[in-house]
């Protein structure tokens, strides 16, 4: 009797393990399923703001975990990237920043705004300027050469704005050696 009663009980907790095994592999395919959803709707989210339709640039603005909400602000990584260069963003460099972001429509009210704000406050990873070169390469895919050039052009003026915003002593060394270097870094996104 006893024996019997081990092995109901060895089969009941051989049930409760398959059950729980099973459940587990629901749950991650669930998960799984819902993190394709995701990205699919984030991938046509930042279609939708950008004009983006290359799949491979959307993939990897998703990869680098852009979100649509956050690509107005992308559109200031330049800058941001600028001012950090030195290692700190000085009240000049923030006040150039925040009037360009304005100036293209973002408002003090906004989600991006905020995030504009916090990462004037905190530097943003690197990972923002990876993320801000596969966008502007596809953006450069829609756009004729002199298109290119000319936000090529816009960006890096706009970007040596806040280089030059703190400014040296009677305008010489204006740009630091840290601040030409990240300017060169945005050039090259536009040779490819």
């Amino acid at each position: 009797m006893i024996k019997e009663e081990g092995l109901d009980y060895l089969a009941f907790d051989g049930r409760k393990l398959e059950d729980a095994f099973f459940i587990q592999r629901d749950k991650a395919l669930i998960e799984k399923q819902r993190a394709m959803k995701s990205m699919k709707e984030t991938k046509e989210g930042l279609a939708a703001v950008s004009g983006i339709r290359s799949e491979a640039v959307l993939q990897k603005l998703v990869e680098l975990e852009v979100r649509p909400e956050t690509l107005a602000p992308l559109s200031i990584i330049p800058l941001i990237q600028v001012a950090w260069a030195d290692g700190s963003v000085s009240k000049k460099e923030e006040a150039s920043i925040l009037a360009r972001a304005e100036a293209i429509g973002i408002r003090k009210e906004s989600l991006a705004y905020g995030i504009l704000k916090q990462w004037l406050q905190y530097k943003p990873p690197k990972t923002m300027l990876d993320a801000w070169v596969h966008y502007v390469r596809g953006m450069c895919e829609k756009m004729t050469v002199q298109e290119k050039e000319g936000m090529k052009k816009e960006i890096l003026a706009q970007a040596r704005r806040v280089a030059e915003a703190s400014g040296g002593l009677l305008g010489v060394g204006a740009v630091s050696p840290e601040e030409k270097a990240v300017l060169s870094e945005m050039e090259k996104a536009f040779e490819f």
